[in-house]
């Protein structure tokens, strides 16, 4: 009997998979813990590729374990794996090996060629983690594997070259690549392009530089979805950290192509408000991320927020709070990474116009309220800024001036983002000013008596509750943190409750 060694990805995470081959006596094939069908399938692929390399299924009775038992095994990822342990197992090598250094994974076409597999970048840091010292993959995943240092990535084109290596006719050269996580492309949107909306622009800036979620309310054509595809110009560069936990997430996703082996960009998501609540936060009976963890450490957009289903928009709330969902089976339990930054769009009213009790056209206000009660308050709680985009006047969009890049809006944003990081420094899992704790706040707003005061009086008037408190005292840290102000003080109270325009607008319907 001889062993080999895979691994299961579960979550963004992985575990080791033992795979026993044991020949004795007989002509049956036995596979034996809990494999799936494609699993199942396996020995007929290997089948076909060994043959057509000059190799062979021995005619014996053949006992295919994967350990540990009682964890179902999912995919064609462990054709590979069990491919190599029929062939050391039955004598087709010249050499004695030891496999107890290596993981071997891919998938195996009939002609022995290697197709890559998800979640790679996941099974080399656990592998890492756990001791191996050599991954053996298919060469399209030997660039993502090889992100993960003090491992030597072995990338095959096909089965035969496996063997071949193990057998020392022709040793397979160990992948190098060099962690680059700039972006080195220029932005295709530019708040150079916008013209007018500086208030937009200014709050859209503050929402860069703390994190922090937001809704933008205006007519159609006033430009909010314009402004919002140009939010990920503006955010600072991903670090290697977010970098490398991005990019598992896109690997056990399956979007990793080409020659692309990390995520250098912040994502921008930007799901159809037909979207199902399953495809929002990952799930289905293969449980995989959805859209909320696929846009972790970036930008999920939800235009026209109203028309999403209340149910889907429901499910953002324990996330928006927590940062990470849990998806929950009956086999098994899951959990994402889901910190992104919300932005969404949205009319003020259901015929589009702002809501004015003395226009002959105005919707009435009990249209207008049912149509904001599609947002439940839990969840526009969650939601930081509230900003108003109206329309830019035909002086401003004639003008030929261009307004400020998003390059300069930029190096502001990261000067910011730098105080926060150096101010939370040590404190795990809180790298912006959105994702304060309530401990946190106590310590690191403090608030002047001045401010104070302005803020009592918000609360009371326009009848806030305690987590729209704390989300003004958050946006207030990251305006003080704009102008290098250690101490929040009134204006800056001031200018964020100015970004409570949903809060103000009930007050009149």
């Amino acid at each position: 009997m001889i062993k080999v060694y895979g691994a299961a990805v579960n979550g963004i995470g992985a575990q080791i998979i033992t795979i026993e081959v044991n020949i004795s006596r007989g002509a049956k094939i036995y596979m034996v813990g809990l494999p799936d069908n494609a699993v199942k399938e396996s020995h007929q692929r290997i089948a076909a590729a060994l043959k057509n390399i000059g190799y062979k299924i021995p005619v014996k009775e053949i006992t295919i374990n994967l350990a540990p038992a009682d964890i179902k095994k999912e995919g064609s990822a462990y054709d590979l794996t069990i491919a190599m342990g029929i062939v050391i197992a039955s004598g087709q090598l010249n050499k004695q090996i030891n496999l107890s250094d290596y993981i071997i994974m891919g998938e195996l076409a009939l002609d022995g060629e290697l197709r890559p597999i998800k979640g790679m970048l996941s099974i080399a840091s656990h592998a890492k983690k756990m001791g191996f010292k050599a991954l053996v993959v298919p060469i399209k995943n030997a660039n993502e594997a090889a992100l993960i240092s003090d491992l030597t990535i072995y990338g095959a084109n096909n089965i035969k070259e496996v063997i071949d290596h193990f057998n020392e006719d022709q040793i397979i050269q160990p992948t190098q690549n060099l962690l680059n996580i700039e972006e080195e492309e220029l932005p295709i949107f530019d708040f150079a392009d916008v013209k007018g909306q500086e208030n937009v622009k200014r709050g859209l800036e503050i929402a860069a530089t703390g994190g922090h979620n937001i809704v933008l309310i205006g007519p159609p054509g006033s430009g909010k979805s314009m402004l919002a595809k140009r939010i990920p110009t503006i955010l600072p560069p991903l670090s290697i950290d977010e970098a490398m936990e991005t990019t598992k997430i896109y690997s056990v996703s399956g979007l990793i192509k080409g020659d692309i082996s990390v995520v250098n960009k912040r994502p921008f998501r930007n799901p159809h408000h037909t979207v199902s609540n399953v495809a929002l936060v990952g799930g289905g009976s293969n449980p995989k991320p959805g859209e909320i963890s696929l846009a972790h450490n970036g930008v999920l957009f939800l235009d026209e927020l109203p028309e999403f289903k209340r149910n889907v928009l429901e499910v953002l709330r324990q996330p928006l709070e927590d940062r990470e969902v849990t998806v929950s089976r009956a086999m098994k339990s899951v959990v994402y990474p889901a910190s992104f930054m919300l932005v969404a769009a949205m009319n003020p009213t259901p015929s589009g116009d702002y809501y004015d009790p003395h226009s002959q056209h105005a919707d009435s206000a009990y249209n207008v309220k049912r149509y904001l009660d599609k947002l439940s308050g839990p969840l526009m709680d969650r939601i930081d800024l509230q900003i108003e985009v109206l329309p830019v006047p035909f002086d401003k969009l004639s003008n030929i001036r261009t307004s400020e890049s998003s390059k300069e809006i930029k190096k502001r944003v990261i000067n910011a983002r730098n105080l926060q990081q150096n101010r939370f420094s040590g404190i795990k899992g809180v790298y912006c000013n959105a994702q304060l704790t309530d401990q946190l706040m106590d310590k690191y707003c403090d608030i002047d008596e001045k401010g104070n005061e302005i803020l009592k009086s918000a609360v009371n008037n326009l009848k806030l509750s305690a987590r729209s408190y704390n989300r003004i005292r958050k946006v207030s840290r990251t305006i003080a943190d704009m102008e290098q102000s250690k101490k929040i003080k009134a204006q800056h109270v001031a200018e964020a409750i100015q970004y409570r325009s949903l809060d103000r607008m009930n007050q009149f319907i």
